[in-house]
Order: structure tokens, then sequence, then C-alpha cells
């Protein structure tokens, strides 16, 4: 993997992580159209590139976050991370081996995604009521459901948070807070099972580039997304999902 393609996938991981269309997803096709092979380094590189993601959550954040030491907020964090804990040691090894770096899983997840957000933009009726444990427990549920390569752990969470009763900005501010854990864990989880010896300083090099191009562009588009949750559905997204798997099913096919 060289520069230009390292700098081409941290700017996807920025933009895609918080919207509802599925970063991995976009970064398995991205590798795809690259002509990358995803060796072990590659599907390292992809995930451990979030962490500047949630940097940019943090630093936009911080007073929220740091400042005002507000300890419920960490709990509804922590109860919603519970499940993808399990889930991620579970099935770690089966995931990556198996789903990420696999089009075909993407382009699917990309379609039923995108059809399952314009029938849930359709029939969701809000509901506005007090969250209780088991509310938190079910979006950390929903964000089990990203894992599958091309769901988006966005989608997933944000319209978790809708169906058990926050509104839309409320729901997409929790997606971004939910991402700190979930992102470092699965982080940690992949530098603890990796052979760090095998990476080459150029490896690192690469690392850190693809960590601060991340950061930049995710910086800019969470910015965007909440202007934009407060006047917008997300029903452009579900399209825009649904153009994507058609597209890159036509590319995958024709090779």
């Amino acid at each position: 993997m060289g520069l230009i393609q390292t700098i081409i996938l941290s700017v996807v991981e920025g933009i895609t992580e918080f919207l509802p269309i599925s970063s991995t997803g976009h970064l398995i096709l991205t590798s795809y159209l690259l002509g990358i092979p995803q060796t072990e380094f590659v599907k390292s590189f992809e995930i451990i590139i979030q962490l500047g993601a949630i940097l940019a959550v943090v630093v936009i954040y911080f007073k929220k976050l740091v400042i005002s030491l507000n300890f419920k907020l960490y709990k509804n964090i922590l109860l919603a991370f519970l499940p993808t804990v399990a889930f991620g040691l579970l099935f770690y090894d089966y995931i990556k081996d198996y789903l990420i770096g696999n089009s075909m899983v993407v382009v699917i997840s990309l379609l039923i995604g995108g059809v399952a957000m314009l029938l849930f933009e359709k029939f969701h009726k809000p509901v506005h009521r007090s969250l209780l444990t088991v509310h938190y427990l079910l979006i950390g549920l929903f964000q089990v459901l990203s894992m599958i390569p091309g769901v988006s752990r966005a989608f997933a969470t944000i319209f978790g948070g809708m169906v058990v009763g926050m509104n839309r900005k409320e729901a997409t501010e929790f997606s971004f807070f939910l991402a700190i854990p979930t992102m470092f864990g699965a982080s940690v989880l992949d530098l603890y099972k990796t052979d760090l010896n095998a990476w080459s300083a150029e490896d690192s090099r690469l690392l850190a580039i693809g960590f601060f191009g991340s950061f930049i562009t995710a910086y800019i588009a969470i910015k965007w997304l909440i202007k934009y949750v407060q006047n917008h559905d997300f029903k452009i997204f579900g399209w825009y999902r649904i153009a994507v798997a058609i597209l890159f099913s036509m590319i995958m096919f024709a090779k």
C-alpha cells in the first residue's frame, strides 16, 4: 500500500465513519477499486485509523465529555458498549478472517441497509420517553449488527437510539459518544491479536498518516452531520447505499 492509497483510505474513513453508510464497507470497496490486497496489515490499518476519527469526537465534545464529568453519560455509554464487548470477544477471529475484506458481504449489507433505512424513515413514529438501562443495552445490541461490514455502526446506533425514544440529534450525538469505547476497544483488541513485529517501519508511517487524515476529515464530517440532522431525515443516505451497492455489484461482476 502506497502513500496516495493511504491518504485516500484515511479520507474515506474520516468522511464515512459517522455517516450511516458504513466506513468499513467503504474502506473495503475502496481497497478493491485501488487494487489493495487485503493483507493482515491492511485489515488492521482499516480498524486502527478509526482512532483518528474518535479523536475528532473527543475534541469537538471535549467540554461535554471531559470537563463536565457527566457520570450519567459515562454510565449510559458503558451500558450500550457491553453487548459489543461480549460479541466482539466471541466473534473477533471469525469477523476478521471471513467478513472484513469480503466485498460481496459489503455490497449485500449496503443494499439491505439502504432498504431498511428507507422503510424505517417511512414507518417510524417518534416516541419520547425517559430511557432506562434496558434501552441503552438495546442500543448496544443494535450496534452489534455493525460487526457485519457494510451495515454501518452509525446507522445501527442512530436508528437504535431513535427506536428507544431519542430524537434524531440526540441519537446522532450518542452514536458519536458510543464510537469512542467501541473503536478504541476494537483497535486495542486488534493490536493485541496482531504480531506487531511483522510490521515494517513503513507500515507504521502509513498508519500514522492514516490516523491524521481520518482525524481531519472526521472532524469536518461530524460538524456537518450535526447541522444536517436538525432539519433533514436519512432517506438520502438510504438511496445512496442502494446506489453504491448496485454500482459495485456491477463492477465486481464485470471483472
